[in-house]
């Protein structure tokens, strides 16, 4: 409650010491975002016996954010929990309040500004640096960002973060589950009806060389996103390649493709058609030291926006994976207040997926991996208040089984409902 108090405080003096100021923006909104999830193979096919597991999470965030002609300041309390997580009674919450977002930005010139601190880093479609909004917690970085503006068409952004556990008086070995350090720099243009990405990143992950000394990994990725729109009409290509060392220091080199295009047929439909390529390692060569690491890994992007919202791929693990081909149709559908979206997806395996048979021989299986099924419908009651819900099914192969466990002739679904409220406050401009 201590910790509560003063986030707060800082939140009401952006508030009111804004006062009397001269050309500023101050502005203070929350979000309450409660989730009724139902889960029976959800990330994984149910194994046999596995009853389906029904829960309510909740999102909670008050934002602050204030401008003027100097700075730019912005402030994310969230508190995440599932109801019932502490007793009525409790003294305190399994998870309590989190700073989110906490970052400066200081305006050098009309071109140029720094952002430091903590904040969400989001690029092109979210693929490679994305906030990951679906999940109540979400994702933020502690990092400088330096933004440059060359001309009105063009943008550039370098960013640059380096990690500890806490201050300390020697060397320590970095044990957060994250990167140790990260450079990268981002360039947009654009130019009419199109759009030209390109994003080139330095990843540095921690790994023990040694029982006594850990060293940094360095991977590179870098590739170009090209998008274009018109009238009715839209399309976005991008590729991706990745090389150096993967989290375990042994070489790498993998690729990333996608391709999507979609049409508006009338005020309310749009038809849709795309694919990504993520390559991936054969089986019998994951883990081999000798042998390349050619499983592409989308690092810090939104993945559940991805290959299927059961979130089977590259949410949470999947690395030194066989890699994924998704191909997919969505559909949507929007009257009035109301939007339907359906989209299939056939998932295959990029690279050979095997297994050892009783006499200790490789055996190889189909590429095949299944359709997932995605539903969902947002009803949009006001610009601040909405309700969405959604169904999906994974209808595995054998060859799904052999990689995430369970039993794919199983019935394997999630279906949710959320509420999602974000009131303005208090804002002035």
């Amino acid at each position: 409650m201590k910790h509560l108090s003063l986030y707060l405080s800082i939140l009401f003096l952006l508030l009111f010491a804004s006062e009397g100021l001269f050309a500023q923006e101050v502005n203070l909104s929350g979000e309450i975002r409660p989730r009724f999830e139902y889960r029976h193979g959800y990330k994984t096919l149910s194994p046999d016996g596995a009853d389906g597991v029904s829960f309510i999470s909740q999102r909670t965030r008050l934002n602050g954010f204030f401008a003027n002609e100097n700075f730019k300041v912005g402030l994310v309390i969230q508190d995440v929990r599932v109801w019932g997580d502490v007793s009525q009674l409790n003294t305190s919450d399994i998870n309590g309040p989190a700073i989110h977002e906490a970052w400066g930005e200081a305006m050098i010139n009309q071109r140029l500004s720094i952002k430091v601190g903590r904040q969400e880093i989001v690029y092109d479609d979210s693929r490679i640096f994305g906030n990951v909004g679906w999940a109540q917690q979400a994702r933020s970085h502690d990092a400088a960002i330096i933004k440059y503006y060359p001309s009105k068409i063009h943008h550039i952004e370098l960013g640059l973060a380096y990690n500890a556990n806490g201050e300390s008086l020697f060397k320590t070995d970095y044990t957060v589950n994250s990167y140790k350090t990260l450079q990268y720099i981002w360039y947009h243009g654009n130019f009419g009806k199109a759009g030209l990405s390109f994003l080139a990143l330095n990843n540095g992950m921690a790994y023990a060389k040694d029982s006594v000394t850990q060293n940094i990994a360095y991977c590179q990725t870098f590739g170009p996103r090209f998008t274009y729109g018109k009238d009715e009409f839209t399309f976005d290509v991008a590729a991706y390649y990745q090389v150096g060392k993967n989290a375990r220091n042994n070489d790498l080199s993998a690729m990333y493709f996608s391709a999507n295009a979609s049409h508006k047929l009338s005020n309310k439909f749009t038809i849709g058609i795309g694919g990504e390529y993520l390559s991936g390692t054969n089986t019998v060569d994951q883990g081999q030291t000798e042998e390349k690491d050619k499983s592409f890994t989308p690092h810090y992007g939104t993945n559940h926006k991805f290959n299927g919202w059961m979130d089977y791929f590259y949410v949470g693990s999947y690395n030194e994976s066989n890699g994924l081909i998704d191909l997919y149709l969505p559909l949507t559908y929007s009257i009035e207040k109301l939007t339907f979206k359906l989209v299939p997806h056939y998932f295959m395996a990029a690279a050979t997926v095997a297994k050892k048979d009783i006499t200790g021989e490789w055996k190889d299986y189909r590429n095949g991996l299944g359709t997932e099924i995605d539903f969902s419908v947002v009803y949009k009651v006001t610009n601040s208040f909405d309700i969405s819900g959604g169904y999906s099914q994974m209808l595995g192969t054998e060859t799904l089984q052999i990689i995430t466990g369970g039993n794919y002739k199983n019935t394997n679904n999630w279906g949710w409902i959320m509420l999602t409220f974000k009131p303005t406050f208090f804002i002035k401009k």
